[in-house]
C-alpha cells in the first residue's frame, strides 16, 4: 500500500464513528455532527450547519466505499462557504481531507462535495463529514501539552469551556428570543394600523355610496 493509501486508510479509521452512527451525536456545550452523504444517482451533494458567530470549526471528510481497491475511487471535490456565500474552503481530486475555520457571522454554513468524474465501481459511494464545533474542536492535547494539566485539571478545564459554552448559548437564545418578540410586535403594530387603515377606507367608500344613491335618487325625483 503506497503513503497516499496509507494515509486514506488511516483517516477512514477516524471517520470509523460516522459509519457506526450515522446520525448526530449533539452536546449542548459542543457538537460533533457526524453524517453519511450518499451520491446514489446524483452528482453533488451539500449539507449545512447552523453555527454561530465567532465559534471554531473543524471538520473531516472522506470517500467510503465498497471497493476492495481504493485506487479505484473517484475523487471529489469539496467547497465550504459562510451564510453570506464567501469561499471558507476549496479542494479538487481528493478523497480525504479537512477544513477549519472561525466563524464571522451566524447563520448556515454550506459544504459541498461533487464527484470529479464518474463512478463506475459497485456498491454506494459515500462521503463520510464529521463536523466539529465550540469545545469539541479544540486540541486538548496540546492545550495539556501547553498548560502542563493533567488529570483532573485538564477535565475541570474543560467543564470550565463548556459551562463557558452553555452560557453563550443561553445568551444567544435570550438575544434570538428578543429578536423575535420585537419582530412580533412590530407585525403585530403593522396589522393593527392595516386593520384601521382598512377599516377606514371602508367607511369612506360606504359614505361616499351613500351620498352618491342620495343624490341620484334626488335627481330622480325618487325622493
Amino acid at each position: 500500500m503506497d503513503r497516499r493509501n496509507l494515509n486514506f486508510a488511516e483517516h477512514i479509521n477516524n471517520e470509523s464513528r460516522c459509519q457506526r452512527a450515522p446520525g448526530a451525536a449533539v452536546n449542548f456545550a459542543a457538537e460533533e455532527r457526524c453524517r453519511m452523504v450518499n451520491f446514489a444517482g446524483e452528482w453533488d451533494k451539500c449539507v449545512s450547519e447552523e453555527i454561530h458567530n465567532n465559534i471554531v470549526v473543524l471538520g473531516d471528510y472522506a470517500v467510503i466505499s465498497d471497493a476492495e481497491d481504493l485506487n479505484s475511487l473517484p475523487t471529489i471535490s469539496t467547497k465550504v462557504t459562510s451564510p453570506f456565500g464567501n469561499t471558507l474552503y476549496h479542494k479538487e481530486n481528493v478523497l480525504y481531507g479537512q477544513f477549519s475555520f472561525t466563524t464571522s457571522e451566524a447563520g448556515n454554513y454550506l459544504a459541498c462535495f461533487w464527484l470529479d468524474g464518474h463512478y463506475a465501481g459497485h456498491g454506494d459511494l459515500t462521503v463520510s463529514v464529521n463536523w466539529k464545533t465550540g469545545i469539541a474542536a479544540k486540541d486538548w492535547e496540546s492545550v495539556a501539552r501547553k498548560e502542563k494539566l493533567e488529570g483532573v485539571e485538564l477535565e475541570l478545564a474543560k467543564l470550565e469551556e463548556a459551562v463557558e459554552a452553555i452560557l453563550d448559548n443561553l445568551l444567544y437564545l435570550k438575544d434570538r428570543e428578543a429578536e423575535m418578540r420585537t419582530l412580533n410586535e412590530e407585525t403585530n403594530a403593522q396589522v393593527a394600523w392595516f386593520s384601521i387603515m382598512s377599516l377606514g377606507i371602508c367607511i369612506l367608500v360606504s359614505t361616499a355610496q351613500l351620498l352618491h344613491l342620495k343624490r341620484y335618487f334626488q335627481m330622480k325625483k325618487l325622493i
